[in-house]
């Protein structure tokens, strides 16, 4: 399914990124945990790499005019309210982590907690979207990809 000459980390990301968010939208919260699990056992950076590269995507097709602080509050009152729970402390950091504007005196979410409010943001606007996630995470692994093998001047 995931493209063979991708890296074995990749393919991992991808395949627990897909089955955690199929459990989110099914609502299957031990699926879900079970997939987080997963995810955080692999390496953080490139996982909320994935996960930050298919949501700045979700987000600019979700408001090609720009994101307004009361789209931004609308995503995480849904999270909030949402069948899989997440720390409202890790949403907010991970909304104002994919806009760009995070606070260095936040406290900081634990990578399990982060993860999992990744995976809610990301159900959400994929839900929002009312569409599947493996494009998604294609684009943001070839981003990924292609960026590492351009050279820097």
């Amino acid at each position: 399914m995931w493209p063979t000459h991708w890296p074995t980390i990749a393919r991992e990301i991808a395949h627990a990124t897909e089955t955690a968010l199929g459990a989110a939208r099914a609502g299957d919260e031990p699926a879900f945990a079970a997939a987080a699990a997963d995810l955080v056992e692999l390496p953080y950076e490139q996982v909320t790499a994935v996960h930050a590269g298919m949501m700045r995507e979700l987000f600019e097709e979700l408001h090609p005019d720009g994101l307004a602080g009361e789209d931004v509050q609308a995503v995480f009152e849904r999270c909030a309210r949402g069948p899989v729970q997440a720390s409202p402390d890790a949403l907010v950091a991970v909304l104002t982590g994919a806009l760009g504007v995070t606070d260095p005196e936040a406290p900081k979410a634990r990578p399990e907690q982060y993860l999992t409010a990744g995976l809610v943001v990301l159900a959400d606007l994929l839900a929002t979207r009312a569409i599947e996630p493996g494009p998604y995470v294609r684009r943001a692994v070839g981003e990924i990809e292609r960026a590492e093998t351009v050279e820097m001047p």
